[in-house]
């Protein structure tokens, strides 16, 4: 376990270069804009999408330089969508990763714009980096992570998030909105870092983007048990909002024990799609521990 603490370590550290590297410095103009960006992304975070690149990359032989581009272009769509989550009309959170929302540590206009661009970025280091041998392949890399963040995807599943508030939706309702809203970005992860290497045939593809549809499931149900179980300390962020604004989750749908128990069966056919993979998926598989066993 260590190794493997040492390796997200490092992942993470690469992580956070790159994003900063790509940013915009903080004093550049517009000076303001380009600081909630910064502060919206760097110094903060598990990275999991990133490690989920750098992790599906070990499958392919992927170069690190291009998996750390890969995963901060993905990482950059994931913090544009949690500033316009935080914000008044959405979630109205005041706490993110420990410290003051970004409409609250600036304002509410700054932070729309800091996540505007935000996404721009992404796409961005997606076409100026040399991310895949073949430029069809890297025009494919654009689209996986267009289709992820749209509404076929992640704001396709807060939109049906946000019309949900109040209701009960089937374990089938509720999954497809946590396909769409956290999967579909998790799942852009793996495939943008598989994409970084050497091409991978048809069944084995099926399997990596299988592994990856259990894990943002996974990811999200424990996000659920966690704003049940967990305090607003150690989750960085204001404990308990789901159940306060009447939001469907995997705990109020099967209950407590229900939901970790479905944890548990994602975690598992996560591991059997990555099986006939041997060492190569180590890193996936214990990124599929990880996240389940995770406290915040």
């Amino acid at each position: 376990m260590s190794e493997f603490k040492a390796w997200m370590r490092d992942v993470q550290s690469r992580t956070e270069d790159t994003l900063s590297a790509v940013l915009p410095p903080a004093n550049h103009l517009p000076a303001r804009l380009h600081d909630a960006m910064r502060y919206a992304v760097l110094d903060g975070g598990k990275r999991v999408r990133p490690l989920l690149a750098f992790a599906a990359g070990e499958l392919t032989g992927a170069d690190p330089r291009r998996l750390a581009y890969a995963g901060a272009a993905v990482e950059l769509i994931h913090a544009y969508s949690l500033v316009h989550d935080d914000m008044p009309p959405m979630d109205n959170d005041v706490l993110r990763r420990g410290k003051p929302t970004v409409h609250v540590q600036y304002d509410e206009a700054t932070a729309l714009l800091a996540g505007d661009a935000l996404q721009t970025a992404a796409f961005e280091v997606l076409s100026q980096q040399v991310l895949a041998d073949d430029v069809a392949v890297q025009l494919k890399m654009v689209g996986i992570l267009a289709r992820a963040a749209g509404s076929n995807g992640m704001c396709g599943g807060q939109g049906i998030d946000l019309y949900s508030v109040g209701h009960t939706l089937s374990l089938p309702a509720l999954e497809m909105m946590h396909i769409l809203k956290t999967g579909a970005l998790i799942r852009a992860a793996v495939l943008l870092g598989v994409h970084c290497g050497q091409p991978l045939g048809d069944a084995e593809l099926e399997r990596v983007d299988h592994f990856a549809k259990c894990m943002g499931l996974a990811f999200q149900v424990v996000d659920d048990i966690l704003d049940e179980e967990a305090d607003t300390a150690t989750l960085g962020k204001t404990a308990g909002k789901d159940a306060a604004n009447n939001k469907p989750t995997y705990v109020a749908l099967l209950g407590m024990a229900g939901a970790k128990q479905k944890a548990a069966e994602l975690q598992a056919e996560a591991h059997a799609a990555l099986a006939p993979f041997g060492d190569r998926a180590r890193r996936l598989a214990e990124l599929a521990d990880y996240i389940v066993a995770r406290n915040n």
